[in-house]
């Protein structure tokens, strides 16, 4: 074994004249120990609410996201699609519209934006899962249904049983219309509501999805559509496979994600994260001046040991080396014990819901997920903090010790 390591080690187990040391370095490991777990457990969490949010956008937002740069709808034509269809690791493609129309039902009406969807749409996205009142349901025989953001219902007072009063969609007409009736100026379509959703305020005051038939005839575009979306297999290689795509389709189509198009709401998460990150570890700055305080304290109860080894032939570089890993063993511990006290509280939490939220919350108890990478940053800060905690007192106080050996 390493001599400094033995020394090292042989001061932090054993018992001191001075117990406050004693005191003072498990004071050190308990602190380390009570951040680093802190630090497990508050990342873990908020990559928990992360993925919540991304799984809760993925019921209406799919993976990839098609869009034209030049034109506002794109025609349906086999030499796009094949492209498209080309590229490794695509198992899912779904063709609709969005545009913003205005909705009447009786004397209340309300601006919103029209989502067209094909039968594909439910097996990109889940959205029949968000269905919390009604069905899923765009078209049945020669009716148009739609479904309503819970929002938008609320407003309109829709009544998923209702259906006697139509609810009627108006959009305006494509070109120049030459006509003293205003109602030839505009589309019109009447559907019933099948189901309402419920996501979040963004999407529930925003949305009413239809079939993209009635969409295509609502916006005067038959056989074409304003996004192509996607779904692949594995989430792992998403970057990968835009990439791919956008090398194929060209500058004349905008890809996006489903993170790029939130791009505020997971950059804003994403923030939340590293400033939560930031103060916790400045928390472990302060905790880690007990180090400071136990080194120093040990330094002047061993200057006995200092100048005995310095007599046997240790030269300053040994001596310091030896408070160095007495600094580093601490830090180590106490950052080892919180990160599986971390581990096994978050374990905890996934396996048994101990912190959970009440019957209104989206989630029924707070969503954990633990990443590799937290866990060696973690471990990265946590000894560079022990390492510059550990270095002042070590070359401060050890130098004036042998200072006084050599004049001696």
């Amino acid at each position: 074994m390493n001599l400094s390591f033995f020394i090292a080690k042989r001061y932090l187990i054993s018992k001191k004249s001075n117990n406050a040391i004693n005191v003072i370095s498990w004071i050190s490991i308990i602190a380390i120990a009570v951040t680093t777990a802190a630090l497990v457990i508050v990342l873990s969490a908020m990559n928990g609410l992360t993925s919540v949010v991304a799984d809760l956008y993925h019921a209406i937002e799919p993976d990839l996201k098609i869009t034209s740069v030049n034109s506002k709808y794109i025609s349906r034509n086999k030499e796009l699609v094949d492209k498209i269809k080309s590229v490794q690791g695509i198992n899912g493609m779904s063709f609709s519209i969005e545009e913003n129309a205005l909705i009447k039902l009786d004397d209340k009406q309300a601006i919103v934006t029209i989502k067209g969807v094909d039968d594909e749409f439910k097996n990109l996205t889940h959205f029949d899962t968000v269905v919390m009142e009604g069905t899923y349901r765009f078209r049945f025989d020669n009716q148009y249904y739609g479904v309503f953001g819970r929002g938008i219902a609320n407003k309109l007072d829709v009544n998923v049983n209702d259906f006697i009063s139509p609810i009627s969609i108006y959009a305006p007409v494509r070109g120049k219309v030459e006509s003293i009736n205003p109602e030839d100026a505009f589309n019109k379509v009447s559907i019933v509501p099948s189901g309402i959703f419920s996501l979040n305020d963004d999407f529930d005051y925003k949305y009413v999805l239809i079939d993209l038939g009635a969409a295509q005839e609502l916006f005067d575009c038959p056989n074409s559509f304003s996004i192509i979306e996607l779904s692949v297999n594995d989430k792992d290689e998403l970057k990968s496979i835009q990439q791919q795509l956008q090398n194929k389709l060209g500058p004349d189509y905008q890809i996006k994600n489903r993170y790029q198009l939130n791009d505020v709401l997971f950059k804003t998460l994403e923030t939340e994260k590293l400033w939560t990150f930031l103060i916790l570890a400045f928390i472990l700055v302060i905790a880690t001046f007990n180090i400071i305080g136990a080194l120093t304290m040990l330094i002047i109860e061993k200057k006995k040991d200092i100048k005995t080894l310095y007599n046997l032939g240790a030269d300053q570089q040994l001596i310091r080396t030896i408070f160095m890993k007495e600094g580093f063993l601490i830090t180590s511990v106490g950052a080892l014990f919180g990160l599986v006290i971390g581990l096994i509280v978050c374990v905890l939490q996934q396996q048994f819901h101990l912190v959970t939220f009440d019957d209104m919350s989206v989630i029924p108890y707070y969503p954990i997920k633990m990443q590799v990478k937290d866990f060696i940053w973690i471990l990265g800060v946590v000894m560079g903090i022990g390492f510059l905690a550990a270095v002042y007192p070590v070359r401060i106080f050890t130098k004036n010790d042998l200072v006084h050996l050599n004049e001696g």
